[in-house]
C-alpha cells in the first residue's frame, strides 16, 4: 500500500457548530473535572470549556477528510491504517457556550517514516466573527504504508517547544472506569467504534476497546491546570503531546507533572506525561504552555 502525494493541499468543507452549556459541561464531566469554571453558571462571565474541548468541533472535519482522501487516491483499507500520533493545539482563547464555531482542515505535509507514511493536517477553528479560537497541527501515521512520491514537509511548522523535566514530578492517580470510553464518546460527540464496540476493536487488532487518546490528553491537561495554573484553564496557551500506549478499561491512570520552565516570551512550559495501568506512556513528551488569562 502507498499513500499518494496528491493528498497534499486537500481541503474539506468547513463545518459549523453551535456550542452550548450542555456540551461543554458534559465534556468536563466525562473526564470528571469538576472545576467551577466549567459548571458554575452563576460566575461572572459564565462558564468556559475545558482547553481540550477544541477537539470536539475538530472531529467531524477529520471524519470528513477521511472520505475526501479516498477521492485523492487513498484506499478505504489505507484510511483504516491511520493512527493519531501527535497533537499540538494553540489556544487563542477558550471556547464558551454561545460560540458559533467554524472548523476547517488542510493536509499540509506528507513524509515517509519507518512505521509508515506520516501526514500533517492543520485544523483552524474560528468564531462567528472569524477570529481564531484554536489552531491544531496533528500528525497521523498510515501504519505499514509507503509514500508514493517525495517527502513534503509542513511549510509553516509551529516553533518547537522544549521543556526539560527538572526537579521532582507530582503524581496523580485516576481510576479509569469500565464505561469511560462510552461516556467520553457521547459527551465529546466523538465517535469511533474502536472505543465502544469490542468486535470492531478486536477486528482492528486491539486487545479490547481503549480510551480515546484525547481523553488521556484531557486528564493530563486537567492535572496541569490544577497543579500549576491555580485551577484557571484560561491560562492555557498551547498543548503538545505524543500518543503512544493504549489505556484499557477499567484501569488506573497516572499523570506526572514536573515543575514549570520559563520561556523567553514570558510564558511558562509545564512538562507532563500520562501513564497507563501498565506504566507505559499513553501521552508522552507532554507540554502545556501557560500565560496570562486569555479573556
Amino acid at each position: 500500500m502507498a499513500i499518494p502525494t496528491s493528498l497534499l493541499g486537500l481541503h474539506v468543507e468547513p463545518m459549523q457548530h453551535q456550542v452550548d452549556e450542555r456540551w461543554t459541561m458534559a465534556y468536563a464531566a466525562s473526564i470528571r473535572d469538576q472545576s467551577p469554571m466549567y459548571f458554575d453558571t452563576t460566575r461572572a462571565g459564565g462558564v468556559v470549556a475545558h482547553p481540550v474541548f477544541a477537539v470536539c468541533p475538530e472531529w467531524p472535519v477529520i471524519v470528513s477528510s477521511r472520505t475526501a482522501s479516498e477521492a485523492a487516491g487513498v484506499s478505504p483499507a489505507e484510511v483504516l491504517t491511520s493512527v493519531h500520533a501527535t497533537h499540538d493545539t494553540v489556544i487563542h482563547r477558550l471556547i464558551r457556550p454561545g460560540d458559533t464555531l467554524t472548523t476547517s482542515l488542510e493536509f499540509v505535509g506528507l513524509v515517509a517514516k519507518k512505521p509508515g507514511a506520516m501526514s500533517t493536517i492543520r485544523l483552524r477553528t474560528v468564531d462567528g466573527d472569524g477570529r481564531p479560537v484554536a489552531t491544531t497541527t496533528q500528525n497521523g501515521i498510515y501504519l505499514g504504508c509507503e509514500l508514493d512520491g517525495d517527502d513534503v514537509a509542513d511549510p509553516a511548522p509551529l516553533e518547537p517547544i522544549t521543556a526539560p523535566r527538572t526537579g521532582v514530578a507530582e503524581e496523580r492517580t485516576i481510576e479509569i472506569l469500565a464505561g469511560d470510553a462510552h461516556t467520553y464518546t457521547e459527551c465529546a460527540r466523538i465517535w469511533n467504534p474502536i472505543h465502544t464496540d469490542r468486535a470492531v476493536a478486536l477486528d482492528a487488532g486491539l486487545p479490547d476497546i481503549i480510551l480515546h487518546g484525547t481523553a488521556n490528553l484531557a486528564h493530563g491537561v486537567s492535572t496541569v491546570v490544577d497543579r500549576r495554573a491555580g485551577g484557571d484553564p484560561r491560562t492555557v496557551r498551547r498543548i503538545v503531546g505524543r500518543f503512544a500506549a493504549m489505556v484499557r478499561m477499567p484501569s488506573i491512570m497516572t499523570v506526572r507533572v514536573w515543575p514549570e520552565v520559563a520561556l523567553d516570551d514570558g510564558t511558562t512550559a509545564v512538562p507532563f506525561e500520562v501513564l497507563n495501568g501498565e506504566g507505559d506512556p499513553a501521552v508522552r513528551d507532554g507540554i502545556v504552555v501557560l500565560g496570562s488569562p486569555t479573556d
